[in-house]
């Protein structure tokens, strides 16, 4: 029996990871306990996610276990031992702004409690792969350096530097930057799981994500902007975009595309591995055109407002150079782009919140 542990397993990354999996044909655990919600509200609750899940797929059991209790981790992992092959950690406290509010609950869940998975994982399954879900956030502020060009819409990197054909890679260093207090804890995750990697030996992959998105994403106001986009523009909420004049730009990833690259990895694992992973130049966009793309795709106008205030440690632009994973896994191509994804967001933020949508 092979047994796929997904950690944050009703999240965006997590639940798409969770069925993904299943299809492969291995029983999957899901380990969860709703913190979304206690971050974000209501707005980033994941209930009905856990749900669908253990409605949907026989072969699926769901844990409320909090990372952060060692001794919960532990008897979990002990009871599957050997057996677990795979584990993949996308559960987090995922906002820059909210890691200021609690900077001891920010760095506990996803420092802390990063360690406890990548020991127990060591001590109990230490043949297994181990992925783990990073951030863009670990470089700080760096990007915002860059010699940057204003648009129309967007900001663009010049086009003399050598990261505007393809975008940022992973030689860009993380030191002497402003990170964000969730930008620190994140690095302090990234860290040890390269170590796990190198110095143990345990088939670690640190994965460096640009905007993670997709349908099953809970997007509230800290988090998500893509998926909280488009629900204020169905449900006739204001929004704000915090400045850069909503000319930032973010590479957009499919959660399914993804987690393709997570079972890509765990086909030939490469212990210690990094890599950068977003939507590259095959899928971005600023916030000013994810506004007028999701306008046109629901024959709606959103009510919003751009503060000249950003967000501390926030990117004005960013795209990933993916190509290291791609030199080392050519099988791997991108499915959706960012028109693609803002429609299935806007179908599925239809169908949940009950809005008709006229076409």
């Amino acid at each position: 029996m092979s047994i796929a542990i997904v950690t944050g397993s009703s999240g965006l990354i997590g639940s798409e990871t969770v069925r993904f999996m299943h299809r492969q044909g291995m029983t999957v655990v899901g380990v969860d306990n709703n913190l979304r919600r206690y971050f974000f509200g209501e707005d980033g609750s994941t209930e009905w996610q856990t749900r669908e899940l253990m409605r949907s797929l026989k072969n699926f059991r769901h844990h409320s276990l909090d990372i952060r209790d060692r001794e919960g981790i532990d008897r979990l992992f002990k009871e599957f031992g050997k057996n677990v092959v795979l584990v993949v950690h996308t559960a987090a406290q995922p906002s820059h702004d909210w890691a200021a509010r609690e900077p001891l609950t920010d760095f506990s869940v996803n420092a802390t409690g990063t360690l406890n998975l990548l020991e127990v994982t060591r001590q109990h399954a230490p043949d297994a792969t181990f992925i783990f879900t990073s951030t863009n956030k670990v470089y700080g502020d760096t990007p915002n350096d860059l010699p940057l060009v204003e648009h129309e819409t967007r900001w663009e990197c010049d086009p003399s530097h050598r990261y505007a054909q393809n975008g940022i890679d992973e030689s860009m260093s993380i030191d002497q930057s402003k990170h964000s207090l969730f930008g620190a804890s994140k690095v302090a995750a990234d860290v040890l799981t390269q170590e796990y990697g190198r110095y143990f030996g345990m088939k670690t992959g640190t994965f460096r994500g640009g905007c993670l998105t997709g349908p099953g994403h809970s997007g509230a106001e800290l988090h998500g902007f893509l998926a909280y986009l488009v629900k204020c523009l169905i449900i006739g909420r204001p929004y704000t975009i915090y400045g850069y004049k909503g000319k930032q730009v973010r590479d957009n990833i499919h959660s399914s595309d993804l987690v393709s690259a997570f079972w890509h990895f765990h086909q030939k694992p490469r212990p210690g591995a990094v890599y950068n992973i977003g939507g590259a130049r095959h899928s971005n966009c600023s916030m000013l055109e994810a506004i007028r793309i999701a306008e046109e795709m629901t024959s709606r106008k959103l009510s919003f407002t751009v503060s000249d205030q950003a967000r501390s440690g926030d990117h004005i632009w960013w795209i990933s150079d993916v190509r290291r994973f791609q030199t080392d896994f050519p099988d791997w191509k991108f499915q959706y782009d960012v028109r693609s994804i803002i429609k299935e967001i806007v179908e599925a933020t239809t169908e949940r919140s009950g809005a008709a949508v006229s076409r």
